[in-house]
């Protein structure tokens, strides 16, 4: 029961005030607007990277829809809670939202001993970016041929495979934990830092297996120097055809993929959150968005604040539970 006490340990009154939040619709949305005001995208991670790059699209999509200026504002740091913590403080009046992924919110907060901000009680849901599936990639020389066979050769000989990571605490460090919580299986984890460093690796052979986002290890999944053996999201992947979901390939709880979604202060008036989440929305729908998303490897998602609540919330959970039963620490 630990987990559903953690999922309700925030205060009543505070989940009351974020229900009613959730609650506005668009047709309220142009009441107490600030407009004309410079807005800030802040990013909790380095310029270049992908949430950074989107963020920067979609700041540029907001520049004439919401007639006014946003500036994107990096604040990269301990994995990404740096910049988060700079938006919670922020004033709420919809002029800083936190263009961010899963790690801040919904893993770093059962890694680091002091967090300086509550991951669900300081921030209000504005929408969800967009989505990024992982795939199980081993080196095109591995003899796996399946996640199973991965599997069993973990079994007869624990700790000697070894899976790459773009470090400690971020999703795909959860992956291979969640991997080996589920069948029982002992592999070796060895955090890099990036996803970059940790493909090359992979590629070279010096460890066995990774969970890779799909943008960076389809090339070398085409050319056969990876070798795919299921891919985390709930359907299979229009570039991979023939490549089993992990639900398919028998683990049936193992769906997973790594969201990029915006936040802005708690207490950010209601028409102000749906002002900008009808504003993002539409910059989703764009050509130029949907172009770069693809070339990303982000599917772009949108909906309501409610259900981006309810992911963030059920991440929250699941991968504090995770955590917990693997002893990890920052």
């Amino acid at each position: 029961m630990k987990e559903t006490t953690d999922y309700w340990r925030f205060s009543r009154r505070r989940f009351l005030a974020a229900s009613a939040l959730l609650a506005c619709t668009p047709a309220h949305a142009d009441t107490a607007w600030p407009g004309g005001k410079t807005i800030s995208w802040v990013v909790p991670y380095p310029a270049g990277g992908s949430t950074d790059v989107l963020g920067r699209a979609i700041a540029r999509q907001l520049d004439a829809l919401l007639q006014t200026n946003v500036v994107v504002e990096n604040r990269p740091g301990a994995t990404g809670t740096i910049g988060a913590a700079r938006v919670a403080r922020a004033a709420p009046d919809g002029l800083t939202v936190l263009g961010t992924s899963i790690g801040p919110q919904a893993i770093a907060p059962h890694i680091m001993a002091e967090l300086p901000y509550d991951p669900v009680e300081d921030f209000a849901p504005v929408i969800t970016i967009g989505t990024i599936p992982h795939i199980l990639v081993v080196g095109g020389k591995q003899p796996f041929r399946s996640v199973q066979d991965l599997v069993e050769a973990a079994k007869a000989d624990p700790g000697r495979l070894a899976y790459a990571s773009g470090g400690t605490g971020t999703v795909l460090h959860m992956q291979g934990e969640l991997l080996q919580q589920e069948t029982g299986a002992r592999f070796l984890h060895i955090p890099y830092k990036g996803d970059t460093p940790a493909l090359q690796d992979t590629l070279g052979e010096q460890v066995q297996f990774m969970f890779a986002p799909a943008a960076a290890s389809l090339p070398h999944i085409r050319n056969g120097s990876l070798r795919a053996l299921a891919v985390t999201s709930g359907q299979r992947l229009q570039a991979l055809p023939d490549v089993p979901t992990m639900r398919e390939a028998g683990f049936d709880s193992f769906v997973v993929e790594q969201w990029q979604a915006a936040f802005v202060p708690a207490g950010t008036p209601a028409p102000v959150v749906a002002h900008l989440n009808t504003a993002i929305s539409k910059a989703l729908q764009t050509p130029s968005l949907q172009e770069l998303s693809s070339k990303l490897g982000i599917t772009l998602v949108g909906g309501s604040p409610r259900q981006l609540d309810e992911m963030r919330r059920a991440d929250f959970v699941r991968w504090g539970k995770v955590i917990r039963a693997a002893g990890i620490k920052a």
